[in-house]
C-alpha cells in the first residue's frame, strides 16, 4: 500500500544539469524526479519507507537565464599519506583554484511534487506515523538539511499543500529525455523516461529506460 502528499516548492533560480552537457551547466525545463525526490528526503526520511514520485505540477511559466558562476576546477584530494600523518591541512583554496563557468538555470520556478511512499520490508511500524510525521515537519518548515534546487546556493522554499493550484501553463510539451532516477543498488545507473507535459503536468510514472 502506498501513502500520498502533495508538497508546493518555489524558488528564484534552479539548475537541474543535463549530463550530455560537459562543461557548461545546461538546465532540464522542469524539475527531474530524482532532484524532487531528494526535496522530499531533506524534509523527511526513514530506511523504513521509499518516495516514488508520481506527478509533478509546474506552476510558472518556463524561463530561462544565462549567469556566470566561480567554481573550483578539481575536488579535494585525501592522500593516504595526508591521513596517516595527520598534520597537514585537508582543504583547498579557492583562490587558487578558480574557474569560471556559465550556467542557463531556469527562473523564478514553482512546483508541486505529488508523491507517495512504499514500506520497506523491514518495516513493521504504523505507516500513518510516517504520513504524520512528514505532513508535520513540511507545515513547520522543518527540514533535516535545506533542500535546493539543484545546487546549494539555490534553496528551496516549501510548504505542505491540500489543494492543487492553478497552473498557468497549457497545452502538450514534449520535454525529450529526462533523467529518472538512478539505481543506487545496481552500480548507480542512470535510469531515464522520455518527459511529456500536458497542462502543466509532466507524469513520472512512466517505463524508464535503463
Amino acid at each position: 500500500m502506498s501513502y500520498g502528499v502533495k508538497l508546493k516548492v518555489w524558488g528564484d533560480y534552479a539548475l537541474f544539469t543535463r549530463p550530455e552537457m560537459k562543461v557548461e551547466r545546461v538546465s532540464y525545463d522542469v524539475i527531474t524526479p530524482s532532484a524532487a525526490r531528494g526535496i522530499l528526503e531533506a524534509i523527511y526520511w526513514k530506511p523504513a519507507i521509499r518516495w516514488v514520485l508520481d506527478r509533478i505540477h509546474v506552476l510558472s511559466p518556463i524561463r530561462f537565464e544565462n549567469i556566470r558562476r566561480n567554481e573550483l576546477s578539481k575536488k579535494t584530494s585525501v592522500s593516504s599519506k595526508t591521513m596517516k600523518e595527520g598534520h597537514q591541512p585537508v582543504c583547498q583554496y579557492i583562490e587558487d583554484d578558480r574557474q569560471q563557468r556559465a550556467s542557463i538555470v531556469l527562473k523564478d520556478v514553482a512546483y508541486v511534487i505529488e508523491a507517495h511512499f512504499e514500506l520497506t520490508s523491514s518495516d513493521n511500524s504504523d505507516p500513518g506515523k510516517h504520513l504524520a510525521m512528514f505532513e508535520r515537519r513540511a507545515r513547520k518548515g522543518q527540514c533535516f538539511h535545506r533542500p535546493y534546487f539543484g545546487c546549494r546556493e539555490f534553496p528551496v522554499n516549501f510548504e505542505w499543500c491540500d489543494e492543487l493550484p492553478e497552473s498557468k501553463l497549457s497545452g502538450e510539451q514534449n520535454l525529450g529525455y529526462m533523467l529518472h532516477d538512478i539505481n543506487f543498488v545496481n552500480g548507480m545507473a542512470p535510469h531515464f523516461f522520455r518527459a511529456v507535459m500536458r497542462n502543466g503536468v509532466m507524469d513520472c510514472r512512466k517505463e524508464v529506460i535503463a
